[in-house]
C-alpha cells in the first residue's frame, strides 16, 4: 500500500470515528480499505461492531478478488436495507431468540389459552347468503395479496406453483383462477353497489392485486402474466413485490454464515411469508390504497383452489362484525396437524388471538389445567378452529400498526442442534416469520376474530408430493395435486346439490396410492357463480347430473333448466350471450385414466395427479356473438 493510500485510509478511519482496534480485529479488511467507498466502510464498521469480523478472515490481499470484495458489500447493503431496522437489528433479535431456544424457553410461558370469539357459518343458509351479499358490497373496497414465493419442487413439479392447473377439466391454472375470481368480485360489486355491469356499464372499480414473489419465482411469474395478457386483468392493477432472503446464522452467537462455495458471500435463506407485511409497508401501496378509499386487505396463499368460494361471506363477516383481523378457518379435529386459532391471556393481562401450532396447543392446554388437552367437543371437532392462513385485515388499523413496527413481524428460530448440549448446529439456521403472526403485536383493543367454514368449501391446498401423500394415514387429508383437483369437483357438486340439482354420489378411486372421492367433473368460470345466490339464480327445474359426467361452463349468462347430463358438456360464451340449456345430453364423455407418477414420458402436472382425462366424446357449443339462445340437444 502506498504512503498516500495509507494516509487516505487513516483519514477515512478518523472521519468515520473508527479506532485502531478496527485494524487489529480484521487485518485483512484493513489492508483492503482503499478499495471501498465511505458507505462500504460504514457497513464494515457495522459488521465489526456486531461481532462479525470472521467474515473477513479469508479475504485476499488487494489486487486479488477485488470485484468479489465489492460484491460482498453490495450483498451486505441489500441484506441491511431489506430488513426492518437493518442487519444490526437482525443479529440482536437472533441472539435473543437463539438464547431462548438454547435455554428451552417456552414462547407461551405465562399465557392461558381459551377459545376466541368468531363466526361459524353454514353454507347456503340465510346467514351465509346475507354475509355473501355484504362481502360483495365490500369487495370494491378491497385489495388482494397473493403470497407466491415458492416453487413446486416439494410437489414433484419444477415450475412455479401458481402455474399448475387447479383442475384439468378446464385446464385453468391457479393464477388464472385467482385473477378471474378477483375480476368476478369486482364486477359483481359494481353491479350490486352501482347498478353497473362492465364492460359496458362504465364501472371504475379496479381491485388491486399484489403478488409477493421471491428470487425463485419472480421472473417466471412475470412471464406467466405477460404471456397470458394478465388473464384479462389490466396490467396496472397488478403489482409484484419481490421478497429478499435473510442472512444465515452459524452458531448461538449469531455469527453470520459464509457461503460454502464463495468466501465473499454470506449464506442466505428465505425469511418466511411474514415478509409480506414489511414489503407492503415499504412499498407505499397501503397509503395509496387508503387514500383511494379502500378498506380491506385480503391475504392468501398460492395453491388453494377453493378459497374464493369462501371469500365473499368471510369479507361480509369482517364488515358486519367490524373485525380488524379476520382469520379464515375450518373445523379441525383435536390434535390434527393444523394450527388452532386461540385466544391467549397472559398473567399480566395481555391478550392476543393467534394461530398456535398443533404440536404446541395440546401441551399448552395441559400445562394450564385442562388435563385432557385438545379434545373434540359435542360437534365432533376441537373448539379451536383450524387456521388456513387466509387473512382479512382492515386497512386503517393495519397501517397504524405497521407504522409502529415498520412491518416487522414477531420472528422465531428453529435451529437443528448437533446434540443435547445445544452448543452447535448441524447446519446454519435463520430467523423466520409467518404472515399469520401479525396479530402478536396488536393492542388488546384490536378486534380479532375468525370465520369458520366447512373444509369442503374453503380448504384444499396442494402441497404434498405423490410419495408423501400416499404415506398420509387413512382418513387424513392428502393435500396433494390429486386431492386438490378432486376437492374442486366435490365442492362444485355439493354447491349445485344445495341449489337443487340432483348430482350423483361419488365413487372411490385410487390414484398415486391415494383413495379419493370422484364426483362429476363440474367446473365453471368464477364469473358464472361468484356467490351461492348467483348460482341458485342460474339453476331451475329438474336438473340431473350423473357421476361419470363432465360439465365445463365458460360464460356468465348460462342457465341450466331441466338439464339431464350423462356425458361431457362444454359451453363457451361471450359476455353478452345468454344461453338456456335444457333437455338431455348423452355421450361417452370423458374418462379418467390412471398414470404412474414415475412415468417420465407424461408431463409433470399430470404425473403428480396420477390420472389424465381421455376426452372420448363431448357435446361442445360456442357462442361468439351477443344475443339470447336456447340450447336443446
Amino acid at each position: 500500500m502506498s504512503s498516500t493510500a495509507i494516509e487516505s485510509t487513516a483519514d477515512t478511519l478518523s472521519r468515520l470515528g473508527i479506532n485502531a482496534d478496527f485494524a487489529s480485529s480484521a487485518p485483512n479488511l484493513h489492508k483492503n480499505l482503499q478499495l471501498l467507498s465511505s458507505g462500504q466502510i460504514e457497513l464494515a464498521k457495522m459488521l465489526l461492531e456486531m461481532g462479525q469480523s470472521h467474515l473477513f478472515e479469508h479475504w485476499a490481499d488487494p489486487g486479488v478478488d477485488d470485484e468479489e470484495k465489492k460484491g460482498f458489500f453490495d450483498q451486505v447493503d441489500r441484506l441491511n436495507s431489506s430488513y426492518p431496522g437493518g442487519l444490526a437489528s437482525y443479529v440482536k433479535s437472533a441472539r435473543q431468540l437463539l438464547a431462548d431456544s438454547q435455554a428451552g424457553k417456552n414462547p407461551f410461558d405465562g399465557f392461558t389459552p381459551s377459545v376466541p370469539k368468531g363466526e361459524v357459518l353454514t353454507f347456503g343458509d340465510e346467514d351465509f347468503i346475507n354475509f355473501e351479499e355484504a362481502g360483495i358490497r365490500e369487495a370494491q373496497k378491497a385489495a388482494f395479496v397473493l403470497v407466491a414465493g415458492g416453487l413446486g419442487e416439494r410437489l414433484g413439479y419444477n415450475g412455479i406453483k401458481v402455474a399448475l392447473p387447479a383442475e384439468t377439466a378446464s385446464g385453468t391454472c391457479f393464477l388464472q383462477y385467482y385473477i378471474e375470481s378477483i375480476l368476478a368480485l369486482q364486477e359483481a360489486s359494481c353491479r350490486l353497489v352501482q347498478g353497473l355491469s362492465p364492460p359496458n356499464g362504465g364501472c371504475q372499480t379496479r381491485i388491486p392485486f399484489v403478488i409477493m414473489t421471491s428470487d425463485d419465482t419472480h421472473a417466471r411469474t412475470v412471464e406467466l402474466l405477460e404471456s397470458n395478457s394478465y388473464f384479462g386483468m389490466e396490467p396496472a392493477q397488478v403489482k409484484l413485490l419481490k421478497q429478499e432472503k435473510v442472512a444465515c446464522l452459524d452458531d448461538n452467537d449469531a455469527r453470520l454464515a459464509v457461503e460454502p462455495r464463495n468466501k465473499y458471500r454470506i449464506q442466505t435463506k428465505p425469511h418466511g411469508h411474514g415478509d409480506v407485511h414489511a414489503l407492503l409497508f415499504s412499498s407505499g401501496l397501503l397509503k395509496i390504497w387508503h387514500d383511494a378509499g379502500l378498506r380491506w386487505v385480503l391475504f392468501f396463499q398460492d395453491t388453494n383452489g377453493l378459497l374464493f368460494k369462501a371469500i365473499p361471506a368471510s369479507l361480509g363477516v369482517s364488515s358486519t362484525r367490524q373485525y380488524h383481523v379476520n382469520s379464515l378457518a375450518v373445523p379441525r379435529r383435536a390434535k390434527e396437524a393444523i394450527g388452532g386459532i386461540t385466544k391467549l391471556t397472559h398473567a399480566d393481562g395481555r391478550t392476543m388471538v393467534i394461530n398456535v401450532e398443533y404440536n404446541q396447543l395440546d401441551p399448552l392446554l395441559r400445562a394450564t389445567g385442562q388435563v385432557d388437552g385438545d379434545v373434540n367437543d359435542e360437534t365432533g371437532f376441537s373448539p379451536f378452529p383450524g387456521n388456513i392462513n387466509q387473512l382479512i385485515l382492515e386497512l386503517g388499523p393495519y397501517i397504524e400498526e405497521l407504522t409502529k413496527t415498520g412491518g416487522a413481524i414477531k420472528e422465531f428460530v428453529n435451529p437443528k442442534y448437533k446434540d443435547a448440549s445445544k452448543t452447535s448446529f448441524k447446519s446454519s439456521t435463520r430467523l423466520e416469520c409467518m404472515m399469520q403472526d401479525y396479530p402478536k403485536t396488536l393492542p388488546p383493543s384490536a378486534r380479532v376474530g375468525f370465520t369458520v367454514m366447512d373444509a369442503w368449501l374453503a380448504y384444499a391446498p396442494v402441497k404434498n408430493s405423490p410419495e408423501d401423500a400416499s404415506k398420509v394415514p387413512k382418513g387424513n387429508p392428502y393435500h396433494s395435486a390429486t386431492s386438490g383437483e378432486m376437492a374442486i369437483y366435490r365442492a362444485n357438486s355439493l354447491i349445485l346439490r344445495k341449489a337443487g340439482v340432483q348430482v350423483a354420489n361419488p365413487v372411490q378411486q385410487v390414484f398415486n396410492g391415494q383413495e379419493v372421492e370422484v364426483w362429476p367433473r363440474i367446473t365453471w368460470k368464477p364469473k358464472w357463480g361468484p356467490t351461492f345466490a348467483e348460482i341458485k339464480r342460474k339453476v331451475c327445474g329438474n336438473c340431473i347430473i350423473s357421476q361419470s359426467s363432465t360439465m365445463v361452463i365458460k360464460g356468465r349468462n348460462v342457465f341450466l333448466e331441466d338439464l339431464s347430463l350423462d356425458g361431457a358438456l362444454l359451453i363457451n360464451a361471450v359476455e353478452d350471450a345468454e344461453i338456456k340449456v335444457r333437455g338431455s345430453v348423452q355421450n361417452k364423455g370423458w374418462i379418467l385414466e390412471n398414470i404412474d407418477y414415475k412415468d417420465a414420458s407424461v408431463p409433470e402436472q399430470l404425473r403428480i395427479r396420477g390420472f389424465r382425462i381421455n376426452k372420448v366424446e363431448q357435446f361442445e357449443k360456442n357462442y361468439s356473438e351477443p344475443g339470447k339462445f336456447s340450447l336443446e340437444p
